[in-house]
């Protein structure tokens, strides 16, 4: 049962729909995937103004929650992302650091259990296969597709639960 005393929530996804990921796609085209380095190059990624734009109007009405395949060991330089890019507070939903499950899994998994006591308005996420799967189970979609699609980042998501 949701709280209609709260806010609705609007849920946005990180990389390739707030932030920039195409400078650190290079650690994953090689084998092994580089994944601490695709990691720990996040810091440096530059903020999308489209999806910047739609956060900061979505937070005029809504309460913002932050939606990532990124892993757990992450939040700390996520976090610090954020703030240094002025975009709304939120609650940052990471993957566990073992979670494998690809990402329309972990992250359906999580819309799920937010929707049983809030409504939410929007999910805005770049992958085409977790937005098709929201879209089934009744949530409202915006695709973000601002960003240049990156095969190898898609492997990544579906197939190796890494983001």
């Amino acid at each position: 049962m949701t709280d209609s005393n709260e806010r609705p929530l609007a849920v946005f996804d990180l990389d390739n729909t707030l932030a920039d990921t195409a400078h650190r796609q290079h650690f994953l085209e090689r084998t092994p995937r580089d994944w601490d380095g695709f990691f720990a190059a996040a810091p440096q990624d530059p903020p999308i103004e489209e999806g910047v734009a739609l956060v900061r109007e979505s937070a005029e009405e809504c309460e913002i929650r932050y939606l990532t395949g990124r892993p757990e060991r992450c939040r700390r330089d996520t976090l610090d992302w954020l703030a240094a890019h002025g975009l709304p507070e939120g609650r940052v939903h990471m993957r566990r650091n073992d979670d494998r499950r690809p990402a329309r899994r972990t992250k359906l998994d999580t819309l799920h259990r937010l929707a049983r006591t809030r409504e939410i308005r929007v999910l805005v996420d770049d992958d085409e296969l977790v937005c098709e799967d929201a879209e089934r189970a009744g949530f409202t979609v915006v695709r973000a597709r601002w960003t240049a699609p990156s095969a190898a980042l898609k492997v990544a998501q579906e197939r190796e639960g890494r983001t």
